[in-house]
């Protein structure tokens, strides 16, 4: 029988809740590493954004994405009238994430603007809004990534049609975009695309199923079809621009089937599409679908990688704020050598993918004034940061998780969430096994490997000056070792091992990345991470040795906590 008498209804909880911690501030190293890859003028500028962001991030709007989770979105097929409708039923909370997306901060827009910010700017603040809501940053991603491919490849008169509504900070006037590409039985086969394009007294107008369709009411949609007539595989396919609705406003000639159960992204809808004669415009070249979508993909998966940074600190940071704030055994777990281990094992993979995305970013702006070395950096690591860092967020929003405890198993906390979410940035634009192959096929067939080397090599050579001659070598021999294993495997076809090559190359490449940022930002912490990559995920070790003196668990202690560290005590980490 129950002790009435000690219920206590008042009592306050003991568990640790960050709700409310600004995001921004609470990361020791963003603001550090920004000042390292932006001007003082770009951020100055953005640092009052991306502040109130990180407190947005932290309270508002994530108490709004924990509840568009619970309230997915709903198709409603015919208006209370009997008309037939094609009506998506968005909840109050989604679209109040939406306006904060579009509108106020204009994350879609703000790369086709005159005289916008750097794209690594863009990128940073969705790196703090998806730690809130990740399903919203999909359709973001698809309206910026379609307004680059219009942009690029569309009639002039199709983009001065479109782009200014799709570059509006107007909410109830810009248009969203998606791209609509996934049939149910070519897959990730595009060249098995049997949508067809048929030309009808002279307008486009397509037919078929596509299987996979995320932001299925968009204003927009880039499909690719086959056109009636065209040869086989990718040569028969070209890309044709969507609308949602025709110039006299009736709504074009494609049902939504129905929105898919999805374990996660559940605030965004995806749904199935059949097209019935829609009305589609040519875009670029007839043929050459493919080609053109592909740099519409690039930039999506780019996108997921740095979801995936995202989503990673997000957990991380929860992870840090537990260990630091609850006590077991008269200790706080973050001062315990174990917990400490379990940390840093999250820490690393989520320091990799943020160096790599903010790489990405500032070599992407080079590549579109038309750098051809950083071009052919871009595509590469684009696929490298998709491949790797994806596949690590599902790992360590795990184990996020479990530094909670049972208590994050439940889903008022954001933990299941992000457990959810994680999974599907490994699988949209391209799975595991696609996108490995895909960073051989960068060296195969557009010889991108040796510029990557030889921009490594720089970062490198910039710091040779102050980095430790022993850190500097093994660096070296390292990326020596991880380009002619990825360059053997791709030239060879041994497609059962891209993939271990293919996390080689990214551990080589993120580890010279974050070296060059240490040296550049002077922190010494951020060198320690590095010897940690080395030893932990490209140097030979057995398990069965005891991994630490007593004086490098001192320094890894204070590396976990994100403290402070002499350039000494890194180099107390590296691998003998």
């Amino acid at each position: 029988m129950t002790d009435l008498s000690a219920i206590s209804l008042g009592k306050p909880s003991n568990i640790p809740d960050s709700h409310g911690l600004n995001l921004y501030q609470a990361d020791s190293s963003l603001e550090r590493l920004l000042s390292v890859y932006l001007s003082g003028d770009e951020l100055d500028q953005w640092r009052p954004v991306m502040s109130s962001l990180g407190a947005r991030a932290g309270g508002e709007l994530d108490t709004l994405a924990l509840s568009a989770d619970k309230n997915p979105p709903v198709l409603s097929y015919r208006s209370r009238a009997g008309a037939e409708t094609q009506t998506i039923l968005k909840h109050p909370d989604y679209i109040a994430l939406e306006k904060a997306a579009y509108a106020e901060l204009g994350l879609s827009s703000m790369s086709h603007l005159p005289n916008g910010p750097t794209p690594l700017v863009k990128y940073a603040l969705t790196y703090l809004f998806v730690q809130a809501e990740f399903g919203l940053c999909c359709p973001v991603s698809m309206t910026d990534s379609l307004t680059r491919t219009l942009r690029k490849y569309g009639h002039p008169d199709l983009v001065a049609r479109y782009l200014p509504s799709l570059t509006s900070r107007n909410f109830d006037e810009l248009y969203q975009g998606a791209m609509f590409m996934t049939e149910q039985d070519a897959g990730s086969d595009v060249s098995a695309t049997t949508t067809l394009a048929r030309n009808e007294t002279g307008q486009w107008k397509l037919y078929g199923e596509k299987w996979f369709c995320s932001n299925p009411d968009a204003d927009l949609a880039m499909v690719l079809a086959r056109v009636e007539g065209s040869p086989a595989g990718l040569k028969g396919v070209s890309l044709f621009l969507l609308p949602k609705h025709l110039e006299d406003g009736s709504h074009n000639a494609y049902r939504i089937v129905r929105l898919k159960d999805k374990l996660g992204t559940r605030s965004m809808a995806s749904g199935e599409i059949s097209l019935e004669g829609a009305t589609a415009y040519l875009i670029g070249e007839q043929g050459r679908g493919f080609q053109q979508m592909a740099d519409m993909i690039n930039m999506s998966r780019l996108s997921n990688g740095v979801r995936s940074a995202g989503m990673m600190r997000r957990a991380l940071t929860e992870a840090l704020f537990i260990a630091r704030k609850r006590k077991a055994f008269g200790k706080h777990l973050i001062d315990m050598p174990l917990m400490q281990r379990q940390l840093l094992k999250m820490m690393l993979p989520t320091e990799q993918a943020r160096s790599m995305f903010m790489q990405i970013a500032t070599l992407l702006a080079k590549a579109d004034k038309g750098d051809e070395q950083a071009q052919k950096c871009v595509r590469i690591l684009t696929p490298m940061i998709k491949f790797r860092a994806c596949r690590d967020a599902r790992k360590v929003t795990g184990d996020a998780m479990e530094v909670r405890g049972g208590v994050g198993y439940i889903e008022e906390w954001s933990d299941p969430r992000l457990v959810r979410d994680s999974h599907l940035g490994s699988i949209w634009e391209g799975t595991s096994n696609i996108v490995a192959l895909d960073i051989a096929r960068a060296h195969t067939r557009e010889s991108a490997l040796e510029p990557l080397s030889d921009y490594l090599n720089s970062l490198l050579n910039e710091c040779a000056d102050r980095l430790p001659s022993d850190s500097l070598s093994l660096l070296k021999s390292m990326l020596v070792r991880t380009v002619a294993g990825m360059k053997y495997m791709a030239e060879n076809q041994c497609n059962e091992d891209v993939r271990r090559a293919g996390s080689a190359l990214y551990n080589a490449t993120s580890a010279i990345f974050m070296t060059w940022e240490a040296i550049q930002a002077g922190d010494y912490r951020r060198l320690a991470l590095v010897h940690l990559i080395l030893q932990h995920k490209l140097l030979p070790r057995d398990p069965l040795v005891p991994g630490y003196t007593t004086a490098q668990l001192g320094v890894l202690g204070r590396v976990v906590d994100e403290q402070s560290i002499t350039l000494d005590e890194a180099i107390l980490l590296l691998p003998a």
